[in-house]
């Protein structure tokens, strides 16, 4: 009995083992399995990751453009040509770039990289001639034809203060390039040719010192830099500009082309805001600075326009807001909207208003062409213009030279013209690429003092802007 009972265990015993080794067994293969799956998801990742091409991006300035995380309001500033206290520090997009510069870029829009294989159709090269270029997405080209005119000879349009060929300034390399947008063959600018195309016509920039900076780089583009007599100062008689009493200079500027019945004209508004005295009998009264309507100088003479370029950005900052005396208006009355207090949102509100404004006025104007221009960037490295912030960098395009961006890197202006008839002259990322071509620390007298790295040299980059103006037209 008992040699049985003990038998009778020890069967059970093997029993049971034999189990619990088939049971690990399954389980043995199934880790297997998982670790053969795991390490070919491994493999195909790595590959995978491998192929894909590699993208610089590159950060902007600190100084950033669009929505603020902190604020900083300055006052003044010792500039020339016009006090341009720091903006509100917002947060700008960053700039992608497809490559860094280790040397200049290709000479001639020949070079430019072909995004379409050697084997694309007909086709697909129609379609996309079809399609409407982005003017803001290219790189910039070496081109030993520029600059358009001559930094010594256009005194009569240029600022002295602007012409880098009168200050100390011994490097001149920035002035050798042109814009190439991709997938389109800008055309090089002729002035004589584009003053046959805007036959009776009048062109009209209204913002800030860089839509002024805008319009002598057209008015040196359409003459070649030279001083004829042929032109005729119509501000004063045609459109009432007048040097108000104290002022460094007049509110607006018009000239005649007889040649070709051809008028260019800027008008001072940076803000694009309609601007009131709150009370005319007193020499130091407050303004009423209405968000919601265009300047009147605007409503006036739009029928006269045939070509309109508008832009404004720098002003819109506490420290302007208190030294000009503003205070916010909306449908008449004083701002009591906490919201557009904050200045970025004012100023995205004003930009949209006057789009919209521009956008219902259009259908009476058929022939009228308008254009809400993005911000043109700053670049103040290491401190900000009264701590010790630089732009002295002589290297052309240190940071890069291509834009890939599909999108505008200024939000406002770009969301306040979607979906309606007025355009985009998208000049933000392709000028952020520009930092060697500010005003810097050059001067005409070779003073010592803070740095403009706000304004550019001319001839410069502004007249990048003029082009892509023209071939939009």
């Amino acid at each position: 009995m008992v040699l049985i009972r003990s038998y009778s265990n020890r069967s059970r015993t093997l029993n049971r083992g034999m189990k619990l080794w088939s049971l690990n067994g399954m389980k043995s293969k199934q880790i297997k399995l998982f670790i053969i799956v795991i390490f070919t998801a491994c493999i195909i990742w790595g590959w995978d990751k491998a192929s894909r091409p590699s993208v610089l991006v590159l950060h902007p300035d600190p100084l950033s453009l669009f929505r603020p995380d902190h604020t900083k309001y300055l006052h003044q500033h010792p500039s020339s040509e016009e006090d341009f206290p720091s903006e509100e520090n917002f947060a700008a997009p960053i700039v992608k770039v497809v490559e860094k510069v280790h040397a200049l870029p290709p000479t001639g829009s020949n070079s430019v990289a072909k995004h379409t294989s050697d084997a694309s159709t007909n086709e697909e090269e129609s379609t996309l001639d079809k399609k409407e270029c982005n003017y803001g997405k290219g790189r910039w080209v070496a081109n030993e034809r520029r600059p358009l005119y001559s930094g010594f000879d256009c005194k009569r349009w240029l600022s002295e203060g602007w012409s880098c060929r009168l200050t100390q300034r011994t490097d001149f390399s920035y002035e050798k390039f042109k814009w190439q947008p991709e997938g389109y063959d800008m055309p090089d600018f002729d002035g004589p040719t584009f003053l046959k195309r805007m036959q009776d016509k009048t062109i009209a920039y209204v913002g800030d010192s860089l839509g002024r900076q805008m319009f002598q780089s057209m008015m040196c583009m359409v003459t070649g830099g030279n001083d004829t007599t042929d032109v005729i100062d119509v501000g004063a008689s045609m459109y009432g500009f007048t040097q108000p009493a104290g002022a460094k200079r007049p509110n607006g500027w018009a000239y005649h082309f007889p040649s070709t019945n051809t008028t260019i004209l800027y008008y001072w508004s940076s803000t694009l805001c309609d601007l009131r005295p709150l009370d005319i009998s007193n020499p130091d009264t407050r303004y009423a600075m209405h968000l919601d309507r265009p300047p009147s100088f605007l409503r006036e003479n739009l029928h006269r326009f045939d070509v309109l370029v508008l832009n404004t950005g720098h002003h819109w900052n506490r420290g302007k807001m208190n030294s000009n005396k503003w205070d916010m208006y909306i449908n008449g009355v004083p701002n009591n909207d906490r919201k557009l207090a904050l200045i970025w949102k004012a100023k995205n509100f004003t930009i949209h208003s006057i789009v919209k404004w521009l956008d219902n006025e259009l259908p009476h104007y058929p022939n009228l062409k308008a254009f809400m221009r993005t911000l043109s960037p700053r670049h103040f490295f290491n401190g900000e213009w009264d701590s010790g912030g630089r732009c002295d960098n002589n290297n052309p395009m240190s940071r890069g030279y291509v834009v890939s961006n599909d999108s505008s890197e200024d939000p406002d202006a770009d969301g306040a013209v979607r979906d309606t008839r007025v355009r985009l002259l998208d000049i933000t990322g392709l000028s952020r690429l520009r930092d060697e071509g500010h005003i810097s620390k050059y001067s005409i007298n070779a003073a010592r003092g803070v740095q403009d790295c706000l304004h550019w040299c001319l001839p410069g980059i502004p007249d990048t802007w003029n082009e892509i103006l023209a071939a939009q037209l």
